[in-house]
């Protein structure tokens, strides 16, 4: 059932682009596609959380997965993002995303009964889901929206099964990444969830990220990974610094509505955030602006 799948590199959770009318643009998603596929990015996760999973519908989500899976190329790994509250709802769309053309799902963690979310509760969880998904399972942990943090523990144990092959970890606690690498293999591959901790991640074994900051600077991260790969550690150490603040822009600063405006300014399509998200305003855009400029990503 397992498909040897390798995670190395850069990967955007890519930004559902919506029309003025609020309703997914497949041309502009398509289009984005093209224009990534340009770059060194390693493949893409549609629908994690800045693709505002949780706020399309299924037949939404499904229309999406299908339009990114005729757009991706063949040597671009395509993740679709699963991850629902019930277990039984996240199996059905898994098995819509694999119909869809998706390699591998991130399934997020449940989290409207977070007291009940222990670690008995995720392993069941996830074992159910990879003895009948159809595609190999990628954790998510990104307690900054759920509220839950998957322990190191409940990681290692689940790292042994064989369809589950890797973690997202967007809670920038290196040291449990460093724990689990230790521990788990090295069939199970950690990414880092975050372009603000590649280069920490890399360094305790993380084999890349799926980062909001690929989608508008997918060189400037894969020059991390290559640097480290050399032993350049003091030019992979000056990216990352140079990293940080438009990082935060386009994730904990502005969110989903500043990733977006970032890609209009790189002329691709960000376009409006779905409500009860907000777009920037005019003093969010031209910080925004300033910001891309001082890093470099912006010319």
């Amino acid at each position: 059932m397992t498909v040897k799948i390798s995670l190395e590199g850069c990967f955007p959770p890519i930004p559902t682009p919506f029309d003025i009318n609020g309703r997914v643009d497949h041309e502009h998603l398509a289009a984005n596609l093209e224009q990534w596929q340009k770059t060194p990015l390693k493949g893409f996760a549609v629908l994690g959380s800045n693709g505002e999973s949780v706020l399309l519908t299924t037949e939404e989500k499904v229309e999406t997965w299908r339009t990114a899976g005729k757009a991706i190329a063949s040597d671009r790994l395509f993740i679709a993002g699963c991850g629902c509250e019930s277990t039984a709802e996240t199996l059905e769309l898994t098995e819509k995303a694999a119909a869809a053309g998706a390699h591998a799902a991130m399934i997020v963690t449940p989290h409207y009964y977070k007291p009940r979310m222990d670690h008995v509760a995720l392993c069941t969880h996830y074992t159910f889901l990879a003895d009948r998904s159809p595609i190999p399972i990628i954790l998510y942990n990104v307690p900054g929206f759920t509220g839950v943090d998957l322990e190191a523990r409940t990681i290692i144990e689940l790292a042994a099964h064989p369809n589950i092959i890797g973690l997202k970890e967007s809670s920038g606690n290196v040291v449990k990444m460093g724990q689990v690498v230790h521990a788990a293999g090295d069939h199970f591959q950690v990414l880092a969830g975050s372009g603000s901790f590649l280069l920490p991640a890399l360094s305790v074994g993380a084999v890349g990220g799926v980062m909001a900051l690929a989608a508008v600077a997918p060189y400037d991260l894969q020059q991390i990974v290559d640097c480290f790969s050399n032993g350049e550690m003091e030019k992979a150490r000056k990216i990352q610094l140079r990293l940080i603040a438009p990082n935060a822009a386009v994730t904990t600063g502005f969110g989903i509505a500043g990733l977006k405006e970032a890609l209009d300014l790189m002329r691709m399509y960000g376009g409006p955030v779905r409500s009860p998200l907000r777009s920037l305003n005019k003093g969010q855009r031209e910080e925004l602006k300033k910001i891309l400029k001082k890093s470099g990503i912006l010319g």
